[in-house]
């Protein structure tokens, strides 16, 4: 009789450390699955925002059409987007067409000074503070899940439940250039 319930103590012992892996891998993939989610939210508010920056810039800079259709040809890209590699490359293309905006932007001091634009920017500027924020914790959830998958023993139970190993979100080769400053 003792040698059943010593049986069905294991037995129990076991499902409850099965389940408990299960549970964590379901719940690290979920927070991955939501911090992605987050860099969508951040992206997309910040493509909503640059109409407006658009239509203050083209007051000022009428004849700087080429960087402004830059800027809109870039947002139209982001926003059409899937995956996120293509986003991440739009990213890129709006990201870096926006620094044109601003560097032209230098050289109308009333636009500098206009009350529009200062907002836009400043809006624009801690929308970029969020995507960086998402996407440092985007990476730190995949760090969780992956040491999960990789260390004993959820490296056993990541096998049994087929959970592959997720990627970071990397930065491309033109942020890691080193910005350059003027005076």
């Amino acid at each position: 009789m003792l040698w059943l319930w010593i049986v069905i103590g294991l037995v129990v012992l076991i499902a409850i450390i099965f389940f408990s892996f299960y549970n964590r891998f379901q719940v690290l993939e979920n927070r991955i699955d939501n911090s992605l989610s987050q860099i969508d939210v951040q992206l997309k508010r910040r493509a909503d925002l640059i109409p407006n920056l658009v239509k203050t810039v083209k007051g000022y800079a009428k004849h700087e059409k080429e960087a402004i259709k830059e800027v809109t040809d870039a947002r139209k890209e982001m926003m059409k987007s899937e995956g996120i590699g293509d986003k991440v490359k739009a990213d890129d293309k709006l990201q870096s067409a926006l620094k044109n905006l601003f560097a032209i932007a230098e050289g109308y001091p009333d636009l500098k000074a206009n009350q529009n634009f200062l907002q836009l920017q400043n809006e624009l500027t801690t929308t970029e503070d969020k995507i960086a924020y998402a996407r440092q914790h985007y990476n730190d959830s995949v760090l969780t899940y992956n040491n999960l998958r990789e260390t004993f023993p959820g490296n056993m139970f990541a096998g049994m439940f087929g959970k592959k190993q997720k990627k970071y979100l990397e930065i491309t080769k033109s942020e890691k250039k080193k910005p350059e400053v003027n005076f």
